[in-house]
């Protein structure tokens, strides 16, 4: 009744190859793009904004870097965490040697910094694939995690071997350091975030996404077709990895002000993985799905159990975050290995044909 493809008529190859084919689906988009941009930043209190939205939006965009390359391309990675720190380290530095230049320049250069050398561990990635691709990306994570830590030239010398976060603006508005406001930092973040997602979407529905999707469906094949193999990874290691530079580099500037170098270690990593297999592996909507998940988890578990009366500890809400994130893990991975982006297109498909069961 709400939901129907009926009397939408397709005229043209370019509206049958429309992402959003559905007018609803293109009113629902402009809702929510409405929500986020308005009603969020003038309603919103400083916590809504400060510790749920603006994180969620930069682990949604580092879960879309891996989705391109562990969802679109079949390219296991374990390194994204360090990936997020050469962007990050990269921010800073120039930053720091070109202080005038706008600071959403140097956020969306940084992570051209990270690609560079995602492309660098990416060449073993023609010889080897699978447990042994994640090895080789698990050995760049502990080498660059090891830079952050050793070279202090990436801090400029800083005693504390921290990233602490200058004041920079955007056209005369503070965006960084202690005098943004929550409001500035969430708009910038929003804008950064959505202006990359619409990016990734026309890659991952143009030609270079079909080529990814051909390598991860068979690489032989798709090598007899004409698809050259290095130059189709090396560029999805190259995508991902941008886009992982530049979600570190906001992590940095824009959320924590200030950072160390165990927030980029492996530990990252393995949650930015959990976000794409439980949001689902191919899809950018399961990307924002599986950040929303596994990020707001426990933050609903600290609001939700004193509701009903359940006392707990901050560390027994980590210990249960853990336990149902590895059960949707593993209940995902048996009963639906596609994750949220599935549950909500079976979703959209029972109330195009709703009442009806078929």
């Amino acid at each position: 009744m709400f939901y129907r493809e009926a009397g939408q008529f397709k005229t043209g190859y370019a509206a049958d190859m429309a992402v959003f084919p559905l007018r609803e689906d293109r009113i629902g988009l402009a809702l929510i793009l409405f929500v986020a941009a308005v009603v969020i930043p003038v309603f919103g209190s400083g916590f809504l904004l400060n510790v749920v939205m603006i994180p969620f939006l930069i682990f949604a965009l580092a879960a879309i870097g891996l989705n391109i390359l562990v969802g679109y391309t079949g390219l296991l990675s374990l390194g994204t965490a360090g990936f997020m720190g050469v962007g990050a380290y990269a921010c800073y530095k120039l930053t720091s040697v070109f202080p005038g230049v706008n600071i959403v320049v140097w956020v969306l250069a940084s992570g051209l910094f990270s690609s560079a050398v995602g492309v660098l561990f990416g060449l073993p990635s023609l010889r080897i694939k699978g447990f042994y691709l994640a090895v080789a990306t698990l050995a760049a994570q502990f080498f660059l995690s090891w830079c952050f830590i050793r070279i202090p030239w990436l801090v400029n010398y800083n005693v504390s071997g921290a990233i602490e976060v200058p004041t920079r603006t955007f056209f005369g508005v503070p965006v960084t350091g202690p005098n943004a406001t929550p409001e500035t930092r969430y708009l910038v973040v929003l804008g950064i975030v959505v202006f990359l997602t619409w990016i990734a979407s026309n890659l991952v529905h143009g030609r270079i996404g079909r080529m990814w999707m051909a390598v991860r469906d068979m690489d032989i094949a798709a090598e007899l077709i004409g698809i050259r193999l290095l130059p189709t990874k090396l560029l999805a290691f190259a995508v991902s990895s941008y886009f992982c530079g530049v979600a570190g580099a906001l992590l940095v500037f824009l959320w924590y002000g200030s950072a160390e170098p165990d927030v980029f270690g492996i530990d990252q990593s393995f949650l930015v993985l959990f976000m794409v297999i439980i949001g689902g592996l191919g899809s950018l909507v399961g990307s924002f799905l599986g950040a929303g998940l596994i990020y707001m988890l426990p933050i609903g578990l600290r609001a939700f159990l004193p509701a009903i009366g359940i006392d707990v500890q901050p560390s027994t809400v980590e210990h249960l975050q853990f336990l149902i994130v590895g059960s949707l893990i593993i209940g995902f991975l048996i009963a639906e290995p596609h994750g949220l982006a599935r549950l909500w297109q079976t979703a959209k498909q029972k109330l195009r044909v709703w009442p009806f069961p078929y």
